[in-house]
Formats: C-alpha cells, sequence, structure tokens
C-alpha cells in the first residue's frame, strides 16, 4: 500500500485553525479528519476547500439514528466528495444496510464505528454492553461486513484479532495511536504507528502529535518513516 496511511485529525475549534495547519502539510504524506466540533463550527464549505487543497476528508460524524435518518445524512455527506464517513456499528444491522445503500454506486467510503477507544472494561460493564471489549468489537465488525461496509475503526489491540477473521480489502481504521515519546490523554485502547500496522491496521489516525508539534511535517514524515520501518 502505497498511499498515505496516516490520517491526520483536525481537531480544532475554528476553520482557521485548520486551514493554517493544512496549509503546512501535503496530501502526499497524509489524509485528514474532520469530526463533528470543527464541522459544526465551519460546516460543509470547509470540507470543500480543505478538498481543493488536494487532502482526502475522512468525514467523521459517527452517524447514529434511525435507518431512515442515517441514510439521508450518509447520502448528503457522500455528495460532498469525501473519501471517507462514518457511522456506528451499534446502530444495528437495518441502519447498517440502509447507510450502505444511500451511498451506493460511488467513491465514498463507508465505515462503521465499533467501540470508542476511550472506552475500557468498566465502561462496558456500567452502560450493559457484557464482554471484553474485543469480543465486542468482533461481534460488531462481522456485523459490518456482513451488511456490505468497507471496514470498520478499531484500537490497534483489536486489529490483529480482527485481521486474522476478515479480508484485507476491509479496512480497518485505527485511532488512539501515540509514538513511543507521548502521553497517552483520554485514550485507553492504544499503540505506537508500528505496532498498529504490523497489527494488520490500514489507516492511523493521529491528532496531537502532530497537530500540537512545533513543526508538523517533520513530525508526519517521521511517522511515515515509523510505519514503513526506516
Amino acid at each position: 500500500m502505497n498511499e498515505p496511511r496516516i490520517i491526520v485529525a483536525l481537531d480544532f475549534a475554528e476553520e482557521e485553525q485548520a486551514l493554517a495547519l493544512t496549509g503546512r502539510l501535503h496530501p502526499a504524506l497524509c489524509r485528514v479528519k474532520i469530526g463533528k466540533e470543527l464541522f459544526t463550527a465551519a460546516g460543509p464549505q470547509l470540507v470543500e476547500s480543505i478538498m481543493r487543497q488536494g487532502f482526502d476528508v475522512f468525514l467523521d460524524l459517527k452517524f447514529h439514528d434511525i435507518p431512515n435518518t442515517v441514510a439521508s445524512a450518509c447520502k448528503a455527506a457522500a455528495g460532498l466528495g469525501v473519501w471517507m464517513l462514518n457511522v456506528h456499528a451499534l446502530g444495528g444491522r437495518k441502519m447498517l444496510v440502509a447507510a450502505r445503500e444511500a451511498v451506493a454506486g460511488g467513491k465514498t467510503r463507508l465505515i462503521a464505528v465499533t467501540l470508542l477507544t476511550s472506552l475500557d472494561r468498566e465502561d462496558l460493564d456500567e452502560i450493559g454492553l457484557k464482554g471484553n471489549p474485543g469480543e465486542i468489537v468482533q461481534r460488531l465488525a462481522l456485523l459490518a461486513q456482513d451488511c456490505g461496509l468497507d471496514g470498520v475503526v478499531c484500537s490497534a489491540l483489536e486489529a490483529r484479532q480482527l485481521r486474522g477473521m476478515i479480508p484485507d480489502a476491509f479496512c480497518l481504521v485505527t485511532p488512539g495511536i501515540r509514538p513511543a515519546d507521548t502521553v497517552a490523554n483520554e485514550q485507553k485502547r492504544i499503540a505506537t504507528p508500528r505496532e498498529a500496522i504490523e497489527n494488520g491496521s490500514d489507516y492511523l489516525v493521529i491528532g496531537r502529535p502532530i497537530t500540537r508539534a512545533r513543526d508538523p511535517i517533520q513530525v508526519l514524515q517521521r511517522l511515515n518513516d515509523e510505519i514503513l520501518g526506516q
């Protein structure tokens, strides 16, 4: 895979901050992720501006609602021309199938969130999801595959297990990536870039280590080298 493996999380509150960073990066080295905060603040116009800079955009809005509402949202998001968008696998089969049908025939990749990387066993017990995170992620990933989605979001710690049971064409997108010399923040199921790739992850979502760096492009290049084992 020669395409960019890193997806830079543009976790900013304002459009100007996001554009200032993308102006310092290069689309040959990364893709970018726009989440709820930034999309709410800046809207579809920012997505279009960043795509005009040459970046592939992962629109990370995690749609989770009744099937018809999610299908309409996915259709609108795909209409922007984004590279990838996501829904929550916990929305169930009917919702996942409706989302898949809404973007069928287009170029936008549709993936499902399994479990947020901020959740641990205690959190899962509290909300009534029984079993360890790996078991739940496996069940949700197989459901997403069966519904025809293109991949799932999972932690690097679950990627190895999933890669052993799911075809390579089904992509694994991994947040919670932290270089060995950085702190974990609120993420609990984390790994280094090299560990994630060795475990079978296809794309790595990385935020603060790049976005808060004094020299973001240098950090990005170093992380790409680490992924390649250089």
